[in-house]
């Protein structure tokens, strides 16, 4: 029997790694290049995800530019929470009080899975750690939230050269499932206007029935949200040109921008008999209710109706205005949106079921003679 040959223990292997220039190597399985760089005591070791000589150049010198502006102070052994507070203070000014908590909320969720890990040695494990673990638990919409957030801590480390990437960049966001959207018709908003007015004291008004109806209206009637039409003064109704301004009181509307929006006959009536009713000063609220929820649930209750909300009667408000005609361009401005109608398109633009059939009826494929549609001109027969 013939034996087989067996190479020497002590064989040296070809290396897996070949320098080819300054903190450059090349990857002889892959032809793929790395760098090694140093600074502060500390290894950088990095794929340059290329097998191009060139582009791996051009790649290790950002790097060293990257490297070189790390900070190496003892700011890099601060904790999570603290560069957290940083950050957050250093936005706070530009946030709304609702976005802070909620940024708030955010930052108390991640902690636990970063605590005690210095911002220099955050890396992508301890992100899949916070993933692995929270992001099961976490609704789509709360956990893309708390990625957003994560994300602009970390951020906010590499523009201050604390870490030399964001290990969180490469994580994907849910997709948030969007809820279909269910509003009153017109006939179920009358229905809950008049419950609530006619039964003010029945189920649980406490007497604030005229409040809340007249509220609800405004809401329907403007498309405001509800901080907006809370905070609508009677100096911002111009009855001469038929229109509000909604300004969204000291804290701004959502894009803190303020606009016009045309009154619709029913607003325009239902604000004319307000202010024949109050006679109110100039700075008065055109509501004096700040929220009709409670009134608004009980009358749904009441009438075996949806539990409506407040937000449900701006859809009201767009998806009435879509189907008497009113171009979507042209309502996203009234709604107070930025992007020229592609969130109302979004929204808005299956409209409601009854309406697409109606529109439906609209449809032909007849044709016509050809006689009906020739107009004879003047002075002159048709052949």
């Amino acid at each position: 029997m013939t034996s087989k040959r067996l190479e020497p223990t002590s064989a040296k292997r070809r290396p897996a790694f070949k320098k080819v220039g300054e903190n450059l190597y090349r990857h002889a399985p892959s032809g793929n290049y790395y760098a090694l760089l140093k600074r502060g005591g500390k290894q950088f070791r990095r794929s340059l995800k290329t097998s191009d000589c060139a582009l791996a150049h051009r790649r290790l010198v950002n790097l060293r530019q990257k490297i070189a502006n790390l900070t190496l102070t003892d700011a890099r052994n601060a904790s999570f929470d603290a560069l957290a507070a940083c950050w957050l203070d250093g936005t706070r000014h530009a946030l709304k009080p609702s976005t802070i908590n909620r940024r708030e909320v955010c930052i108390n969720g991640l902690t636990p899975f970063f605590r005690n890990v210095p911002i220099r040695n955050i890396s992508a494990t301890q992100c899949d750690k916070w993933l692995n673990r929270r992001g099961n638990d976490l609704s789509a919409s709360s956990f893309v939230q708390e990625l957003d957030t994560l994300r602009l801590i970390l951020d906010y480390a590499v523009k201050r050269g604390l870490l030399l990437d964001n290990p969180a960049s490469s994580i994907k966001r849910r997709k948030i499932i969007t809820k279909k959207i269910v509003i009153p018709t017109r006939d179920q908003f009358r229905s809950i206007i008049s419950a609530i007015r006619d039964q003010d004291h029945a189920f649980g008004t406490q007497g604030k029935g005229k409040g809340g109806a007249d509220l609800l209206e405004l809401l329907a009637y403007s498309g405001c949200r509800l901080r907006e039409a809370t905070c609508l003064r009677w100096q911002d109704v111009d009855f001469a040109r038929a229109c509000i301004t909604v300004t969204g009181g000291e804290t701004g509307t959502k894009n803190y921008e303020t606009r016009t929006v045309p009154m619709t006959p029913a607003l325009k009536e239902l604000l004319q008999r307000l202010a024949g009713e109050k006679s109110p000063e100039p700075m008065a609220f055109v509501s004096e209710t700040k929220d009709a929820k409670k009134c608004l649930q009980s009358a749904c209750r009441k009438l075996n109706l949806p539990h409506f909300t407040h937000h449900d009667l701006r859809h009201l408000f767009a998806t009435t205005c879509i189907e008497s005609g009113v171009d979507i361009p042209t309502v996203s401005r009234w709604l107070g949106h930025k992007d020229g109608g592609a969130l109302a398109m979004k929204v808005y633009g299956h409209l409601r079921q009854e309406h697409s059939f109606e529109m439906s009826k609209r449809v032909s494929f007849e044709t016509k003679p050809v006689s009906e549609n020739i107009v004879p001109l003047a002075g002159k027969a048709v052949a």
